[in-house]
């Protein structure tokens, strides 16, 4: 220990000048550096703890630091008061010092106080006759605060260092008296940058952060000092004496030297030899776990090979390139059998320190090439298990090197420490990592290829987790986009834009669904559902009710109606399926709206006329699923140019929200003035998507209701006579004409004739309706009491009849038939010239 005195302090009582200066002469202590963790166990214990309080390191790190330090009021309370427990308000400090604790934050009840900064005091017990030694200890302790485990630093000193050596027992129980641990600031001191520099050399075994972070602390809280009295103070300074890294590195490299040849260890080797192979061992793991902890936090398989390169790179390794099966990058699924010398490996990531583009161009990532039978590439993907090169000889790198064509790649890995290790799964390699070390770099190890090898299979497992990830989501994805529909952007009366968001949440395929279906008279039916849950079955669900609606809708049956007989369908079905949906038919024609609702959040309707939006008012029903619930349907008039918008409520609804305030931004959005329907979507998704918390997916579906004028339509009624089919050719001849359609009028008239025709042949006794829409298209349409469909049929030359529907499938743009609640409508469409 260093003996100073404050340049102003006065000599201490009872000593002349001379004796002061004395004391203040160059001295050094041994310091005891113990750190205690968070759940008060030893994590780190010096040499100093070992000489000062007899336990070793091995047996003293993990235990509890109770049982080993015998400081009063810095350790953990045995009752258990709080982390780090409780303090001793009273420190056998003795008359005429001050407490260590200052009565700070005193729990009085408990006579106790927390360690809310540094603390110190001094710990005396005297033997009885013929026991142990006697002890007198002074220590410091320092709370730490920072990211690891590390909470409580504790320097101890033996007291009986600092006794005078004075035989007048009655001048030693003064010096014991006098003497307790304080704080000052390090700058008080002479030479004060050394000691601030030199501090972090008693530090047992750590991390260049986790000294310097504890150094920080202490020179912060207070530098450890001696109080001789209440001006004298002295600071303790380490009893360094050879400079301790030189010392230890060279006692080291003898022990390291020792084990490599096999020889025994000095006895003064020994700790260091046990030391050394300790730190080897837990520099091994802390790796490991931080490897761990840096891979894996992302599901997706492209940052996953990111994360897995980057965690060795410079660390272990100088250069580590990643190789995965062909399968595993195409997401096609589990990799089946051995690799062999045909199997295609894809270099999917490549990590160095040299100077930057130098592998670039040789090796670049996303190159795919087969490895042959003679590499330790090949060895390592068919036995599973690591190769280790210590180091790569000439002749090794041209055999390497002979595999890629028109690049010299023997530059960049001769003479190089080389280790393969293998990414496994379910006992499959998935691919493997090349790891190179620099020449100058101690080469690889048969620890290293143990570490590598435990590195690649954690990393394995990571990878794997993100590839079935990858492959399901795709899997999912690809089914749900398979029954999503592609609705046409126009439909007689009517424009439609719609969009869909996946969910944010893992597994994030859901069960949202939109969909529009045309129907008799040029009406159209628009639907909106949400199956409950996520995932694959969510989304076959989906599949299943989507397509009973397109099937119910096609026999134009009410909205009321067609929900009654799709929760039917869902209770045959299973108990588990629950969907929410909106039935609405349009018709252009009468400007109206027929809705019906199954426990879903109502459409915003938009008017055109004040641009006043407001959520309709449904009668709500349950949803699909629930069983023996009545559904209402409710008609909205409309005008043209109105827009309505219907979506599912992952749009709206917010975890920790009232779905009201969604509704209510909804409605504002979707009153927006926008340029376009593709324009006006992305409105109310910008400004209901960029508020946090939205998981669930999203099906939106906006519709501007054109209608179609009066003066656009056309309608007679026909009776069942045979000769109706000539007047139905007349007429529709005579309006097109009126229409400016004359080009049509021979194709149309044609059709018209073979339709009415066959109305009138099956009809029973109902008159036929005959109608004319123009809108997009030309659509004409015949109503009849016959509820049998008509089919298309292969007419022989000798037929009389079969050919009607033949003209009709060869002549229209389209055509179909359709079920009514009186019979059926047998419809076509024809082109309308360009204006």
């Amino acid at each position: 220990m260093e003996r100073g005195t404050e340049r102003d302090a006065p000599p201490r009582p009872g000593a002349e000048t001379g004796e002061t200066a004395e004391a203040t002469a160059a001295g050094r202590i041994p310091l005891a550096v113990v750190v205690v963790d968070r759940d008060g166990l030893v994590s780190h214990w010096s040499s100093g703890a070992r000489r000062l309080f007899g336990a070793g390191k091995d047996e003293a790190i993990g235990r509890s630091a109770v049982d080993l330090l015998p400081v009063s009021g810095v350790l953990p309370d045995p009752d258990g008061i709080g982390p780090y427990g409780a303090y001793a308000a009273y420190d056998n400090l003795g008359p005429d010092l001050e407490s260590s604790l200052d009565g700070r934050l005193a729990y009085p009840a408990a006579g106790r106080a927390r360690l809310g900064g540094p603390e110190r005091g001094r710990h005396e017990e005297v033997p009885a006759p013929g026991g142990a030694a006697r002890v007198d200890v002074l220590w410091w302790a320092y709370p730490l605060v920072g990211p690891g485990r590390e909470r409580l630093l504790v320097l101890a000193a033996d007291a009986d260092g600092l006794h005078p050596a004075d035989p007048d027992e009655d001048a030693q129980d003064l010096a014991f008296e006098r003497i307790a641990p304080g704080f000052a600031l390090h700058t008080d001191f002479p030479g004060a940058d050394d000691l601030a520099r030199r501090l972090p050399e008693i530090l047992p075994s750590m991390s260049v952060d986790e000294s310097a972070r504890i150094v920080g602390q202490v020179l912060e809280l207070g530098y450890p000092v001696l109080e001789f009295s209440q001006n004298d103070r002295v600071p303790v300074t380490p009893d360094w004496g050879v400079p301790r890294r030189a010392e230890r590195r060279a006692r080291r490299e003898r022990a390291a030297r020792a084990l490599a040849q096999g020889l025994p260890l000095p006895q003064d080797l020994r700790d260091e030899g046990e030391d050394l192979e300790y730190a080897a061992v837990r520099e091994r793991l802390e790796f490991l776990t931080e490897v761990s902890g840096r891979i894996g936090t992302s599901l997706d398989l492209a940052t996953t090979i990111v994360e897995v390169s980057k965690a060795v790179v410079p660390r272990f390794t100088d250069v580590a390139g990643t190789y995965l099966r062909e399968q595993v990058v195409a997401g096609e699924g589990f990799p089946e059998g051995v690799p062999d010398t045909t199997t295609m490996w894809h270099r999917v990531a490549l990590e160095h320190t040299d100077e930057p583009g130098r592998w670039d161009d040789v090796v670049p990532v996303g190159e795919a090439m087969p490895f042959p039978a003679h590499t330790p590439f090949f060895q390592c993907m068919t036995t599973g298990e690591p190769v280790l090169v210590p180091r790569i000889s000439e002749q090794m790198g041209h055999a390497i090197a002979s595999q890629f064509e028109k690049r010299d790649i023997r530059p960049l890995i001769t003479g190089r420490s080389m280790l393969v290790v293998p990414l496994k799964a379910r006992n499959v390699v998935l691919g493997f990592m090349i790891l190179l070390r620099h020449p100058e770099r101690v080469e690889f190890n048969d620890m290293d290829r143990v570490t590598g090898g435990e590195l690649a299979a954690r990393a394995g497992l990571v990878l794997d987790n993100a590839r079935m990830y990858t492959y399901q989501e795709s899997v999912a994805e690809t089914l749900q986009d398979s029954m999503l529909p592609h609705i046409p952007p126009r439909m007689a009366g009517c424009d439609i834009a719609t969009r869909y968001l996946p969910g944010t949440l893992l597994g994030r395929v859901g069960g949202d669904w939109f969909d529009s279906v045309k129907l008799p008279g040029a009406r159209t039916a628009l639907v909106v559902g949400d199956v409950m849950g996520h995932g694959l079955n969510s989304a076959a669900m989906m599949g299943q009710l989507r397509t009973a609606v397109q099937t119910m809708a096609a026999l134009d049956l009410p909205p009321a109606q067609l929900l009654r007989n799709l929760d039917d369908l869902a209770q045959r079905l299973g108990d588990t399926y629950l969907a929410t949906c909106l039935y609405v038919v349009y018709d252009p024609i009468a400007s109206e709206l027929e809705i019906a609702n199954a426990g879903h959040i109502p459409p915003v309707l938009v008017r055109a006329g004040d641009g006043r939006s407001e959520l309709l008012e449904l009668p709500t029903g349950a949803p699909i699923g629930v069983g023996g619930v009545p559904f209402e349907s409710l008609r909205v008039r409309v005008a043209p140019g109105d827009r309505l918008v219907m979506c599912t409520d992952g749009l709206v609804e917010v975890r920790g929200e009232d779905i009201g305030v969604g509704l209510a931004t909804l409605c504002e959005s979707a009153a927006h003035p926008a340029a376009s329907m593709d324009d006006a979507c992305d409105t109310i998704i910008r400004a209901l998507n960029t508020r946090g918390g939205r998981k669930d997916d999203v099906a939106l579906l906006m519709t501007r209701l054109t209608g179609i004028e009066p003066d656009d339509v056309a309608e007679w009624r026909l009776t069942l006579d045979p000769a109706e089919a000539c007047r139905a050719r007349a007429v529709v001849r005579e309006q097109l004409h009126a229409w400016g359609l004359a080009g049509l009028a021979d194709n149309a008239e044609l059709m018209v004739g073979e339709l009415v025709a066959n109305a009138v042949r099956h009809s029973h006794s109902s008159p036929l309706d005959l109608r004319l829409v123009r809108g997009d298209t030309l659509l004409c349409e015949v109503d009849d009491d016959d509820h049998d469909l008509p089919t298309l049929l292969s007419a022989g030359p000798d037929d009389e009849s079969g050919r009607g529907l033949r003209v009709v499938s060869t002549l229209s743009r389209e055509w179909g038939a359709s079920r009514t609640k009186a019979g059926k409508t047998v419809w076509f469409e024809l082109t309308l010239p360009r204006r």
